[in-house]
């Protein structure tokens, strides 16, 4: 069966790059400009800016969806080493919660527009607050992944791949 997969590149990738920084990057930018558009439409009553928070919301999560699919593969092909494990682990966990969690916030944002889409309750600001927590925390560890411990990077594949790293 697995010779009809693709080799693995000097990425220890099936193709060219990482598409996990990629997709997720879009995930981060829609999230953090739906919070900002809720906040500037909560304190200046300009409800137009609700209708541009939720469709951020919603495209951030089917985005966040595509984004941990591609982790997860990443993350199978990177081979850590001991020390990249618990922040590795420690990142996909969270990936998942964060997935669940703006799940239900844009489905609760989908209530709330149903319902009234002229104010937002005090409730649903701060989950939305607490969801930007979640993904600077979330891309903290993900820029460690990358710029401390240089997973998919091509020195740490072949020194990986030699021995070196343990």
């Amino acid at each position: 069966m697995f010779q009809y997969l693709p080799p693995l590149n000097e990425h220890n990738l099936p193709y060219p790059d990482t598409i996990h920084p990629i997709v997720v990057h879009f995930v981060i930018a829609m999230v953090l400009f739906a919070v900002l558009c809720d906040a500037i439409a909560y304190f200046t009553r300009n409800s137009r800016l609700y209708e541009v928070s939720w469709w951020n919301l919603a495209f951030a999560t089917v985005s966040i969806v595509i984004a941990i699919i591609f982790g997860q593969i990443e993350a199978g092909l990177a081979e850590p080493y001991e020390a990249a494990v618990s922040t590795l682990d420690l990142h996909s966990l969270l990936g998942w919660s964060l997935g669940g969690f703006l799940a239900v916030v844009t489905g609760w944002r989908y209530v709330i527009r149903l319902k009234d889409n002229s104010q937002l309750p005090v409730p649903y600001l701060v989950a939305s607050v607490v969801l930007v927590g979640l993904v600077l925390v979330q891309s903290y560890l993900g820029s460690v992944l990358v710029w401390v411990y240089g997973l998919h990077s091509i020195p740490v594949v072949e020194a990986t791949k030699a021995g070196g790293l343990i």
